[in-house]
C-alpha cells in the first residue's frame, strides 16, 4: 500500500488513500488517522467524485467514532448520505460507499440507518448484476440484535439472530459462501454462537460456529468476534467459570457489538452458574451502559437544534450585510470584505467604533491531533457562541484563519469588558471535550478603538492595533 501510495497521482491517489484509511481502520491505527483522512480529503476535492467524498466521510464518522466525538461522527455520516443520496448514475463505486457508510451507521449505534443504507447497496448491485454476496453485512443485523438484547428485548434478539442465522443457510445452500468476506463469516459465526449463549441450540444449521469464527481476517473487529463468540459458546455449554475468566482477559473494542455486549454476557455466564445476584448486577450494568448512549443522541439532538438556530440567524444576518461575495463560506459569517464595508461605512458618517480580535488558544493543537475537518466544526460552532453572545447591532466577521472579529458601537470600556468577559465565558463553557476529546479551546480578545478625528480610521490599523493587544493578553497570567 506505501508503494502504491508513493506511485499513484490524481485520481488513483485519492482512492488509493481512502482504502489506506479503511486499512488503519480496521487495524486500529489511530495514530495515523489525521493525517492520512486530510490527505484524503484533500485528494478527492481536486478530483471530486460522489462516490468518493461520500465513502470519505463514512470512513471519518468512524475516525470521530474512536475519538469519542459522536457530534463529528454523526455531521460526517449525515454529509455522506447526503452526497450518496443525490448520485443519479450508479457503479460499483456507489454500491461500496452505500456499503460502508452503512457500516459507520451500524458501529454507530444507528441500526435503522445501517439497515436502510446496506438495503440501498444491494439494491443498487443488484442493478448493476453485481453479486451481492460480497456486500453481505450481517454484522449489521447482529449489532441490531444485541443492542435489543442489552437493552432488555431478548425476545427481539432471538427473532433477529435467528434471521441471519437462516440467511447463513440460504447462501451456503445456493453455494454462495465463497462469495462472503472473512468478516462475513465470523460475524454469521456470532450469530450463531450467541443464539446458543441465549439458549437456543436447536438446528438451525448444522455448521459448527467455531470453523466461521475463524474465518481469515486480521482485523480487529473479526478478532473481537472471536473472542467473544467463544465466551457465548462457553455459556452455551455450561462452562461459566472458563467464559468468565476469558471476559476477564478479553481486550475487545466498543464498536465492535456495543460497551454492554461485555456485561451482558457476564449477566449470562453467571445465570448459567446459578449466581443470580451476580447476573442481575451484570445485566443492569448492561442496560445502564446500552442506555447511556441513547442519552447523549438527545442532548446532541437538543446542541443540534441550537446550532440549526444559530446557522439560521447566521443567514440572515450574512444577507443583511452582503451577497455571497461578502460571507464567509465554512461559518456564514461576514468575511473581511464585508466588515472593512460595515466600518468604513460608518466612520464616514462620523461614528465611532470598538474593534475587537478574537483570537482561538488551542486550535493548533485541534487541527494537528484532530484533523482540519474537526478544527471545521470547532470554527462554526465558535461562530454560533459569537453570535450567542453578541448583543443586537454588535457586528461579527471571521476575519481569516482562526481569528474573528467582532465590532461595537461607541461603548466605554467597561462596557467592552463585560462583552469580553461573556465572549471568553461562553467559548470556554463550550462542551469541547465531545467535539474535539482532550483539546480544549478558549479565546483571547484586544480592543482597539476606530473613528474618523482619531490616529485609527480603518479596520487594517484597527486589526494591528487590536492584534497587538490580544497578544499582550495571551501574555498575561490567566486566572485559576
Amino acid at each position: 500500500m506505501q508503494r502504491l501510495l508513493a506511485t499513484a497521482v490524481g485520481a488513483d491517489r485519492a482512492d488509493a488513500l481512502a482504502q489506506y484509511l479503511a486499512v488503519l481502520i480496521n487495524l486500529r491505527r489511530s495514530g495515523e488517522y489525521s493525517a492520512t483522512m486530510d490527505a484524503a480529503f484533500e485528494a478527492a476535492r481536486a478530483h471530486p467524485d460522489p462516490a468518493r467524498i461520500g465513502l470519505l466521510h463514512s470512513l471519518a464518522a468512524v475516525v470521530a467514532l474512536h475519538d469519542n466525538s459522536l457530534e463529528t461522527c454523526v455531521w460526517h455520516l449525515v454529509l455522506s448520505a447526503r452526497t450518496l443520496s443525490a448520485v443519479e448514475l450508479t457503479d460499483a463505486n456507489i454500491v461500496r460507499a452505500w456499503h460502508n457508510l452503512a457500516m459507520a451507521y451500524s458501529y454507530s449505534g444507528f441500526h435503522g440507518h445501517a439497515l436502510g443504507a446496506i438495503g440501498r447497496a444491494l439494491a443498487v448491485a443488484a442493478s448493476l448484476g453485481i453479486q451481492t454476496g460480497f456486500f453481505a453485512a450481517p454484522g449489521i443485523r447482529v449489532r441490531h440484535a444485541v443492542s435489543l438484547d442489552q437493552r432488555g428485548d431478548t425476545e427481539g434478539c432471538t427473532r433477529i439472530l435467528r434471521d441471519v442465522v437462516h440467511d447463513f443457510g440460504l447462501r451456503r445452500r445456493n453455494g454462495e459462501l465463497e462469495m462472503l468476506r472473512p468478516i462475513s463469516i465470523r460475524e454469521y459465526g456470532y450469530a450463531i454462537a450467541r443464539l446458543a449463549a441465549l439458549g437456543h441450540h436447536g438446528p438451525l444449521v448444522d455448521t459448527d460456529p467455531r470453523v466461521l469464527l475463524q474465518a481469515d481476517d486480521d482485523s480487529v473487529t473479526a478478532r473481537d468476534f472471536a473472542v467473544l463468540g467463544a465466551v457465548c459458546l462457553a455459556i452455551a455449554e455450561h462452562r461459566p467459570v472458563e467464559a468468565l475468566a476469558r471476559l476477564e482477559t478479553a481486550e475487545v473494542s466498543d464498536e465492535t457489538l456495543g460497551a454492554a455486549e461485555g456485561h451482558r454476557l457476564r449477566a449470562l455466564a453467571y445465570l448459567t452458574a446459578g449466581d443470580l445476584a451476580a447476573a442481575y448486577d451484570a445485566d443492569r450494568q448492561a442496560f445502564r451502559i446500552a442506555g447511556a448512549s441513547n442519552e447523549k443522541l438527545r442532548d446532541l439532538f437538543v446542541e443540534g437544534m441550537a446550532a440549526r438556530v444559530d446557522h439560521d440567524d447566521l443567514r440572515r444576518r450574512a444577507d443583511w450585510y452582503a451577497g455571497a461575495a461578502s460571507t464567509d463560506s465554512l461559518t456564514g459569517l461576514p468575511n473581511r470584505r464585508s466588515l472593512e464595508q460595515y466600518v468604513d461605512e460608518r466612520v464616514a458618517k462620523g461614528k465611532s467604533l470598538v474593534l475587537g480580535v478574537c483570537d482561538l488558544d488551542g486550535f493548533k493543537a485541534v487541527n494537528t491531533v484532530h484533523g482540519h475537518h474537526s478544527g471545521d466544526l470547532v470554527l462554526q460552532r465558535v461562530a454560533g457562541v459569537l453570535i450567542r453572545v453578541m448583543r443586537r447591532g454588535d457586528f461579527v466577521a471571521r476575519y481569516g484563519g482562526d481569528e474573528f472579529v467582532v465590532v461595537l458601537a461607541t461603548t466605554s470600556q467597561e462596557e467592552a469588558s463585560e462583552i469580553a468577559r461573556r465572549i471568553v465565558n461562553a467559548v470556554s463553557g463550550e462542551d469541547w471535550e465531545s467535539l474535539v476529546p482532550g483539546t480544549p479551546v478558549s479565546v483571547t480578545i484586544g480592543w482597539a478603538g476606530i473613528s474618523d478625528d482619531g490616529p485609527i480610521a480603518t479596520v487594517t490599523d484597527a486589526f494591528v492595533a487590536a492584534d497587538q493587544e490580544m497578544l499582550k493578553a495571551k501574555q498575561m497570567p490567566r486566572a485559576s
